[in-house]
Formats: C-alpha cells, structure tokens, sequence
C-alpha cells in the first residue's frame, strides 16, 4: 500500500503479509494494492445498533448481517453496537464483517424507552447486579438509559436516583466494563457524571456546568447528529406532550452550540451514527461532515470516526503485527466528507470493496 495519510498528509508504504496482518518488514514480491491516496485506518461507528431494523422492530440474522455488510462497505471496520436485543456473536467468525464491541442490551425501567429493545427492571434497586450481568456479557461496555420521556409529567425525565447510579457505575468497573448512557435532556446529566460515567450519547441538553464536569472527568461524549436531525419529527409526532415536543425542538435548535461548546472545552468527541431505528445504516460519510459544522475541523472529525475512536475503543490503527483494516480515498476526503466514498476497503488484509 502506497499513499498519504491523515492528519500531516505524509508518505506512507505498507505491507500486509499472507496471514493479514501488517508486516514490520518490507515483503518482496508483493502485489501492489495502492500506488496513490490517502490511506486511514478502518472507520469507526461508536453508536450503532446491529440488529434494530430503520422504522423500529427487531431484524433477524439475515437482516442484522446486511447491516454489517453496508457498514462495511461504508469503510467502517469498527463498530461499538451501543445496544442490541440481537445476539450477533456469530458474526465474529466472519472474517469479511466488522468488528463489533457489544454493550449488550439496553438497561431501562417499564415504559421509559422503546419497547422491546431493553431489558425493563422492575425496580431500580436491581440496576448494579443487571449492570454487572450485561457487563459480563458484553465486551468491555454497559449502555443505560439515562432520561426518556415521562407520561406523568410529559417531559424528559431521569430514570435513575444518584445513588443508585453510584452503585451501578461501580458495579461495571469492578467487571472491567465501561458505562454509557442515551442522555438527551439536562437533569440526568448531573447524576450520571457524579457517579463516574465514561461516555455520553447525544449530549443535547448539556450545559456549561456539565460541560465543564465531563472536561474535568475525561468522559467521552459521541453526539450522534444525524440522528439529532430528526429530534423535530419526534416533536411534530408528540402532541400529547407539548411541553415534551417544546424541549425536544429547543434541543434541537441549539445543538450545534451545545457541541461546539462541548469540543471547545477539550471534550473528547467521537462519532456515531445512531444507526438502526430511525437511522439508516452506512451514514458515517454524513456524521462527520456533520462534525465539521459544529467545531471540529476536518482533521478532528476524520480523527473521531477513525484513528482516534480506534485509540479510545482500544484498537490499533496501521501498526506492525496487527490486523490489516484500512481503507483507501482517491482523493483527500477532507474536501467533501459527506460525499468521500472509501474507493478500496481491506479488512484484515483482503480487498473486500473496490480492486487493487
């Protein structure tokens, strides 16, 4: 492999040894995939749901492997499934399918998230043994729901009480897991940071308060914007709740301020397409052209659906005696992200989109 790479835009010359791994050495006779373009290792989906079929609904195997397969074809290599009823461990078999870190399913109280996704407690008193549980059955990450929708009230509403949360988070970190949670609104954001939480999803109802918590803390926030598009359908759809729908289209205009301010204060972002439910998968082209309009410059938004997200979900990025999962752009994507198609996609060193 010959080409350039990201962020310096600097030679690079790579060789990918029968076994699909990066060599240390030069390989002599090897066949030429590249001679030219810029090379970057696969691309990450840090928010994506194998397994939940766009418009709602479980997808069976057939349909949960299409979505890996488009997600492939995307450049993405690398996928942290942020919740799934779908078991997908048959998956890691294939050697043509992405990788996929599992936070197992979604951890949520009776009638506060979608129905059928999550695992309902009856009581939240039993949140630290099913986080430990999900923990042990996942790969290195629990994923909560930290508000949904309240009937009572008619608006956003945390599902858990700080202690609890307390408990819980450190319930995961005594497996060795690390703890996310679906967050739009503001008032669960204080118990989910006070308790140690790793990650933030979505983000919209961040102040400067919490802002300045998760800078402090080093929690990660992946805001998923392509799917914060269609917070004013879930509005327009909620008129019922109109102090619900209000709050959802407030958030929803403010959201690249409430980003932007998040990345100024050294936040570290990551990006996330949301793919499944009312997100179509293969979308990462438009999450990080989507980053690029509320701070980051290219280079970051490259970074936080590539090199850097592989670096925080512990994987290796182009280093000797790893697996070979790269793509390769023709030309410098960072002109057009939301149009750059990877023209070659390799996954542990076979061509499995495009020809040499």
């Amino acid at each position: 492999m010959r080409g350039r790479t990201l962020p310096d835009g600097e030679p690079v010359e790579l060789w990918i040894g029968a076994d699909g791994e990066f060599s240390r050495e030069p390989i002599p006779g090897a066949q030429v995939l590249s001679t030219g373009g810029w090379v970057l290792p696969g691309l990450v989906d840090a928010h994506c749901h194998v397994g939940i079929r766009f418009g709602g609904g479980v997808e069976d195997e057939a349909g949960a492997l299409a979505q890996a397969v488009i997600e492939r074809d995307a450049g993405v290599l690398l996928l942290r499934d942020a919740g799934s009823p779908v078991d997908t461990r048959a998956f890691d078999v294939r050697p043509d399918l992405p990788t996929i870190i599992r936070a197992g399913r979604h951890i949520a109280l009776p009638k506060r998230y979608i129905r059928g996704l999550p695992v309902d407690l009856e009581d939240e008193s039993q949140l630290p043994d099913e986080v430990a549980r999900q923990a042990r059955a996942g790969d290195g990450w629990v994923k909560l729901i930290g508000d949904w929708i309240d009937r009572a009230t008619g608006d956003l509403a945390p599902l858990w009480s700080d202690a609890i949360l307390v408990e819980a988070i450190a319930a995961a970190h005594r497996e060795g897991a690390r703890v996310t949670a679906h967050v739009f609104g503001e008032d669960a954001l204080p118990g989910l940071l006070a308790a140690g939480i790793d990650c933030i999803e979505h983000g919209t109802g961040l102040t400067d308060d919490t802002i300045a918590t998760m800078a402090a803390n080093g929690t990660a926030l992946v805001p998923t914007l392509v799917n914060i598009e269609n917070f004013p359908d879930i509005a327009d759809s909620a008129t019922r709740f109109p102090v619900y729908a209000a709050h959802m289209r407030d958030l929803h205009s403010r959201v690249a301020d409430t980003i932007g301010a998040a990345h100024d204060a050294g936040i570290p972002i990551y990006a996330g397409t949301d793919a499944g439910g009312q997100v179509q998968h293969g979308r990462i082209a438009d999450e990080i052209a989507a980053l690029g309009k509320v701070g980051l410059d290219a280079d970051e938004a490259f970074a936080a659906a590539s090199w850097a997200a592989r670096a925080w979900l512990g994987h290796p990025s182009l280093e000797s005696g790893t697996s070979a999962d790269l793509i390769v752009y023709a030309d410098d994507p960072r002109i057009d992200p939301g149009s750059a198609r990877p023209d070659l996609v390799v996954l542990r060193g076979a061509v499995v989109v495009g020809s040499p």
